[in-house]
């Protein structure tokens, strides 16, 4: 098999692996951010139920994404990393704190409200550094002989965290209408009121890094408006999911909202690969200058062949098993 087909394979398999865990670990996220706001102890204890017997399977995901990314591109490693520290390490310490917060809220009493804190700020932190990782990785990096040049705090500009907040605002929408689907009662009364006012932020945002985006890379102002074609159907796609979502929620459907605001993250992450491809460090890295060898990229392939298949069951068993409502008084723990 030619490296070409081994690259693009691999850039299949890691762009399939990112998606996957940006929708489901997601909602779990977007729940935390909107711990304060919940009507009462019972609706927190409502969300924090709903996603516990599957938020630590959803992270498989990062951990899938991350590894296939240093075998099988190494050189996005090697500029990332020192670009992004700041930003990948608050990424891991908030998803550490969130992570320890579930199993401590569930057994604590005296301290509880700490813990409720350490699972808000703790999904907060975790999902501003990955929108605003996006946001660096949109404007690009100054890159000489395939190592990174510039300081600790470049990928902090105000486009990236716009973007971050973008994210945080986006999570929150996707932890809603999943709070609609799994909950009942004043929970999911709580849900439906929430989701309108969440759309619309993330409409704004959206529309706000759409006009701007251009303007940061010339690449992508290239792929958009130099010459109109079929890109422009994830936009309009994304904007039809969120109408979807508008119309689903004012009749108070219960799956559909989760599953339109799904579409809305889908459209839009193939709307930011198509406005790079087939960049994958930007400015100027392809995946071929950044690709491993053919024999490093055929060994990993074999073992991926096993491991995808594996984790995409035992998700689908874990979702069938926990579906259904979590009622406030019931739970996992």
């Amino acid at each position: 098999m030619e490296m070409f087909d081994l690259t693009l394979i691999w850039a299949f398999i890691i762009g399939f692996g990112i998606m996957m865990y940006v929708l489901m670990d997601g909602f779990d996220l977007g729940l935390g951010i909107l711990y304060p706001f919940a009507p009462d102890e019972d609706a927190r204890d409502v969300m924090m139920n709903s996603v516990a017997p599957i938020w630590d399977g959803n992270e498989t995901w990062l951990v899938l994404g991350g590894a296939g990314l240093l075998g099988a591109f190494p050189l996005v490693y090697s500029v990332f990393l020192p670009a992004l520290y700041i930003g990948v390490f608050l990424m891991l310490a908030g998803l550490i704190f969130r992570g320890v917060a579930f199993e401590f809220r569930f057994k604590s009493r005296r301290n509880r409200r700490w813990w409720n804190r350490a699972f808000c700020w703790g999904s907060a932190i975790a999902a501003f550094a990955q929108g605003a990782v996006v946001g660096a990785y949109i404007q690009g990096f100054p890159v000489e002989d395939f190592a990174y040049v510039g300081g600790a705090f470049d990928w902090l500009t105000p486009f990236s965290v716009l973007t971050g907040l973008g994210l945080m605002a986006g999570y929150a929408l996707l932890g809603a209408t999943w709070l609609i689907l799994k909950s009942e009662g004043h929970v999911q009364d709580w849900a439906y009121k929430i989701t309108p006012l969440l759309l619309a932020i993330v409409l704004f945002v959206f529309a706000v890094i759409s006009l701007w985006t251009p303007f940061v890379n010339p690449l992508v102002w290239e792929r958009w408006f130099g010459n109109i074609q079929l890109i422009w159907v994830f936009p309009f796609a994304a904007l039809a999911c969120a109408f979807v979502v508008f119309r689903s929620v004012q009749k108070r459907r219960e799956g559909v909202p989760f599953l339109a605001t799904i579409g809305i993250y889908v459209f839009t992450y193939l709307g930011l690969i198509v406005s790079k491809w087939p960049v994958i460090v930007p400015p100027d890295y392809t995946l071929w200058d950044a690709a491993s060898s053919p024999e490093s990229q055929l060994f990993l392939l074999v073992g991926m062949v096993f491991v995808i298949p594996i984790i995409l069951t035992y998700t689908a068993w874990t979702y069938w098993v926990f579906r259904g409502k979590v009622r406030v008084g019931e739970g996992y723990h």
